[in-house]
């Protein structure tokens, strides 16, 4: 009697490092300013994002950014208190602000090419109370009917639990200072800034853990299935 040896399994294509260190989601800093705190009742007025991406050594660090103001959609509220902290002038004529539809496209387009390009299957934000901003962004996606949203639609990686976590402080500009980084406070409540200077932080802790670092591709767990709508 002879043993029959099985077929040998088909090799799995490599993958790049970032889909394998974050099981196939691409981690994008996003940062909104709204006319107030309730995602279905008050504008967004300005979104900004930056996936992230790997230096030559494997380390997380901000890749481009993308930034877009947005013209309030019509029937939606703005508390003036909020424009009194963002200080965003919804009137000035250098604004240049796109459509609630168009805005978010302008985004997304972006993200989608980077989560193409690092051969990702979604999206996922990062943000500093980053529910807060998905909420935003998923109402703006409800109300304009896109079908094509890059992002995760509950799950997010938040840095005021990891700054929590990491340096015991969860205010923003506490946590920037508490990891070593410049915080300038007069550039604060601008979506662009904030994306930065979240992003920044963000790869700052997730670099702190190099154990963590992207698995090796035997070790790596399947990828998320890609959902419909988000080619």
């Amino acid at each position: 009697m002879h043993d029959i040896e099985a077929p040998a399994a088909a090799a799995r294509p490599a993958l790049p490092p970032m889909a394998r260190r974050f099981r196939g989601f691409l981690p994008v800093v996003v940062d909104v300013e709204t006319g107030g705190f309730e995602a279905r009742k008050h504008a967004l007025l300005e979104i900004a994002a930056i996936p992230l991406d790997l230096d030559a050594d494997g380390r997380l660090v901000p890749g481009d950014p993308v930034h877009a103001h947005v013209e309030p959609a019509p029937g939606m509220a703005i508390d003036p208190q909020s424009l009194e902290v963002t200080g965003i002038d919804i009137h000035h004529p250098f604004r240049f602000a796109k459509p609630e539809r168009d805005a978010p496209e302008h985004v997304f387009a972006h993200v989608r090419a980077a989560v193409r390009r690092h051969q990702c299957q979604r999206a996922i934000l990062v943000g500093h109370n980053a529910h807060f901003d998905l909420g935003f962004v998923n109402a703006a996606v409800a109300r304009s009917g896109h079908k094509r949203n890059p992002f995760h639609p509950f799950s997010v990686f938040d840095t005021v639990t990891l700054a929590g976590v990491a340096y015991g402080q969860t205010v923003l500009a506490r946590a920037v200072q508490a990891a070593g980084l410049e915080w300038d406070q007069a550039q604060a409540h601008s979506a662009l800034y904030d994306t930065t200077l979240t992003a920044q932080l963000f790869c700052r802790i997730a670099n702190a853990w190099p154990a963590m670092a992207a698995p090796a591709e035997a070790d790596a767990p399947a990828a998320v299935s890609p959902p419909p709508d988000a080619a």
